[in-house]
């Protein structure tokens, strides 16, 4: 059987975006499943998914990336071959139509022997990566074309509220009347810190290998020259030959615990002994939760898919997918090569109840893969 999995970031969802996002991750897996043949890796796979996820405005990563706070769109995007374990990535591009395939081009230059020997990079960024592309002939466009208009009516919105807040009222402080408040609670749910939903995918092939990948525009009004967990090795994806995992969300405290490398080694090290949902619990609810109290982070945003290789009863190597996050909600969509169409939904955390913090702070659910 053959598995591919993305997800459309981990934040916060409203219902009238949720029809478009949850079309944007069918789209993909069945793009994805459709190129597949019996040759085709779950690289490829991996990198075929996220390029139509990059294709959509809805989504922050290609053409629907979030604005810089110069109002310019600076990319990252990472990949990894499980089988191998080669990495190739890309940060802070401007004018690339599709990062993830110029991450997946930085993979394969990994691989080529070099006449002097010199190591091949791992990371490629800004005017380097975009020198890198035209090498590789992939498309490129100016980068005004890599503006979206939804992408340019978010960035006028924050950027006015950016700048409100940091004009000094006549005493020299700052002006609380200054900052707008009249917006309803959905509204202010769909807050800045809310509009990362970075894309990834984990996939599975004909011979059981796996890979996995990252794309994002990175956080809105982020300074420019800032590269995210996406480009970052460990970070924003990892892939062994037993498990993929893709990560969405608050880049610096992901960054800081390497999120994607830091689950797989944990579900490794643990074989049978630990399930994985206690493993997903553990990293999610007490490593990472601590790591961002620790810095003063008091809403901590990570989300996660995980593609793990286990047995079936007759000592098969079956997939069992896993999703997870410390967000509102979590778009996620999968395929495989058995079933008639995609599945894709928007994962809601449920609420807690007034009062009472013994509930989870993750939500953390396995996928049914079966056809």
């Amino acid at each position: 059987m053959q598995v591919v999995a993305v997800h459309g970031g981990a934040g916060f969802h409203s219902p009238s975006s949720a029809p478009e996002v949850k079309r944007a991750l069918r789209l993909a897996c069945a793009g994805a499943i459709a190129v597949r043949g019996d040759g085709t890796s779950a690289l490829q796979s991996v990198s075929a998914a996220i390029v139509i996820l990059e294709e959509e405005e809805c989504l922050n990563a290609g053409y629907g990336s979030n604005l810089t706070l110069s109002g310019t769109v600076e990319c990252d995007a990472s990949i990894m071959d499980g089988r191998t374990g080669d990495f190739g990535a890309v940060g802070a591009v401007p004018d690339v139509q599709n990062p993830i395939l110029l991450a997946h081009q930085v993979l394969r230059y990994s691989r080529k022997p070099d006449p002097l020997t010199r190591i091949p990079p791992l990371l490629l960024v800004s005017i380097g990566a975009s020198e890198f592309a035209q090498m590789q002939r992939l498309q490129r466009r100016p980068a005004a074309a890599m503006i979206s208009p939804r992408a340019r009516q978010e960035w006028m919105r924050w950027k006015s509220q950016l700048d409100s807040a940091q004009a000094p009222s006549l005493s020299g402080a700052l002006d609380p009347e200054s900052l707008d408040t009249s917006q309803s609670v959905p509204a202010q749910l769909d807050g800045l810190r809310n509009r990362q939903d970075t894309v990834g995918a984990v996939a599975w092939d004909a011979a059981g290998d796996l890979a996995a990948g990252v794309s994002s525009g990175g956080l809105l009004l982020k300074l420019p020259g800032r590269v995210g967990e996406a480009a970052i090795y460990g970070t924003g994806c990892w892939a062994t030959r037993s498990v993929a995992c893709s990560v969405s969300g608050a880049g610096e405290y992901i960054t800081r615990m390497s999120l994607a490398r830091t689950i797989c080694e944990a579900v490794e090290a643990a074989g049978d002994e630990e399930d994985i949902h206690e493993i997903l619990r553990r990293v999610l609810e007490t490593e990472f939760l601590k790591l961002c109290s620790e810095r003063g982070e008091t809403s901590p945003q990570a989300g996660i898919i995980l593609l793990v290789k286990e047995q079936d009863a007759a000592g098969q190597p079956k997939p069992r997918l896993w999703c997870a996050f410390t967000t509102e909600s979590m778009a996620v969509g999968f395929t495989t090569s058995q079933s008639q169409k995609a599945s894709a939904t928007i994962l809601r955390r449920p609420p807690r109840a007034p009062g009472n913090n013994s509930q989870p702070s993750a939500y953390i659910t396995a996928l049914p893969l079966s056809p």
